[in-house]
């Protein structure tokens, strides 16, 4: 059966129309979850671990007379970890180096606390913390996703949290011995084998066995996001993740058969991932089709790519270059491959993606796993504002203000003035106070 994958040409007069219902995405709120989703909620705040012990024997099967049961300890962590085949143990062990350094820059870069002193001698500056508790979720439902672990525990790390509590569910009681080897790699402190809603709300609000935590990070099903977005306030969360997408700008000098693959790597997610081919060249959109009908029958998850790819993806002719890149600007894609033999040239046009993935050799899949930067990226159109995953995502800043009396003199007329306008006179007093102040206080004067 032929591939029907939906054909676009920017120069046609319903081309706007036709992309913006391209890229609709229904994330509506379903009822029946969110109801659900309340009522676990409150449950488990009600009853703590009663209650998650009863959701995961009803949703997981997986019976078990205490949260202890369900903790997997240190010594199976690094079991799972010394029991992998060689060449598996190496590469989660080489991914784990690389996101670790790239992880590393960005504390650098950016995650430091810094001060100065002005000219009147008062302090200004920021101070820059580590969250003391985070919970990670790594999905485990349909599939194990080490590679999830990897991007939520080493950048936290990175950060210097205190503690790291990595929930996954392990339905039937089966646990993956390379999720649990990469929760060892990480430095995961503790691994709790629950999920779901459930798991939100004991990371959320605590429990007897789980003590609260201060963030959640990590992408789950419709519960999961229900519950994380619930919990927000509460908690911090990194953000509510939709479908995964990647949007390909390509002049025509990538092998075809490369372009239909990253095509299909993420149509493979999911029936509702999108996959959108930009190019300026209608000959090569044609090879690209033919690829991706000649590959298609061979891989093991070619009905959810056929699914996604009729479903929401497409190809794309656009009048050049130039004007791709305003597309893929209006699109804000999560992944954006600039497959072209000049990539440098287009990516300054390029505003808004999650990553930018650029040239032929840089297969949207080795961002996935091993190149370093996050792969928990924003999606829906929501990298216009949202940044991936990183070393900031589990660090605070605090502000520092140390006023001298000189600065107290030069900054109180200007702070009584604003107070006064806005009708808070205590605010005004108390920088007036401070006005005629000696350089000591008198609590500096007592022996």
């Amino acid at each position: 059966m032929s591939l029907a994958l939906r054909r676009l040409d920017s120069r046609g007069a319903g081309f706007a129309a036709a992309l913006t219902q391209l890229l609709a995405y229904d994330a509506a709120v379903d009822d029946e979850v969110e109801a659900s989703v309340a009522a676990i909620l409150a449950d488990v705040r009600r009853r703590g671990d009663a209650a998650v012990l009863e959701y995961t024997r009803r949703f997981d099967a997986v019976e078990a007379a205490s949260l202890a049961a369900l903790e997997v300890a240190p010594a199976d962590l690094r079991a799972a970890r010394d029991g992998l085949p060689a060449a598996q143990r190496s590469a989660l062990e080489s991914a784990t180096a690389r996101i670790r350094a790239f992880h590393e820059r960005q504390l650098e870069v950016a995650g430091k606390s810094w001060s100065y002193r002005d000219a009147d001698g008062s302090l200004l500056g920021q101070k820059v913390t580590p969250l003391d508790r985070v919970g990670i979720y790594v999905p485990g439902g349909k599939a194990a996703y080490p590679s999830s672990v990897l991007m939520s525990a080493v950048p936290a790390r990175v950060a210097g949290v205190g503690e790291i509590i990595m929930v996954a569910p392990m339905p039937g009681g089966a646990r993956n011995p390379l999720v649990l080897a990469a929760a060892a790699v990480a430095g995961v402190d503790r691994v709790l084998a629950i999920g779901g809603a459930q798991a939100i709300a004991a990371l959320a609000y605590g429990t007897a066995s789980i003590p609260a935590v201060h963030k959640i990070t990590g992408p789950g099903n419709a519960y999961v996001a229900s519950a994380k977005r619930r919990v927000f306030g509460t908690v911090g969360i990194d953000m509510i993740a939709g479908p995964s997408e990647i949007l390909v700008l390509a002049d025509g000098t990538t092998p075809p058969d490369w372009v239909a693959m990253d095509l299909f790597s993420q149509a493979e997610h999911d029936q509702l991932a999108q996959s959108i081919l930009l190019c300026p060249d209608p000959a090569y959109l044609d090879r690209v089709a033919e690829a991706m009908e000649r590959l298609l029958p061979a891989m093991p998850r070619r009905d959810v790519i056929r699914a996604s790819l009729e479903g929401r993806g497409a190809l794309v002719l656009t009048r050049s270059m130039e004007e791709a890149c305003e597309i893929s600007n209006r699109i804000a894609p999560e992944h954006l491959e600039v497959s072209a033999r000049d990539p440098g040239r287009w990516e300054p046009l390029l505003r808004h993606a999650g990553a930018i993935f650029l040239g032929a050799f840089t297969s949207e899949s080795l961002g996935d796993y091993c190149a370093g930067p996050n792969h928990v990226l924003p999606t829906a159109g929501t990298a216009r504002f949202s940044s991936p995953l990183g070393v900031y995502d589990f660090q605070k800043r605090t502000s520092l203000i140390e006023v001298s009396a000189q600065g107290a003199a030069a900054l109180g007329p200007v702070a009584m003035e604003l107070a006064r306008g806005e009708g808070l006179y205590a605010h005004a007093a108390a920088a007036e106070m401070r006005l005629a102040a000696p350089e000591k206080t008198p609590s500096q004067d007592r022996p």
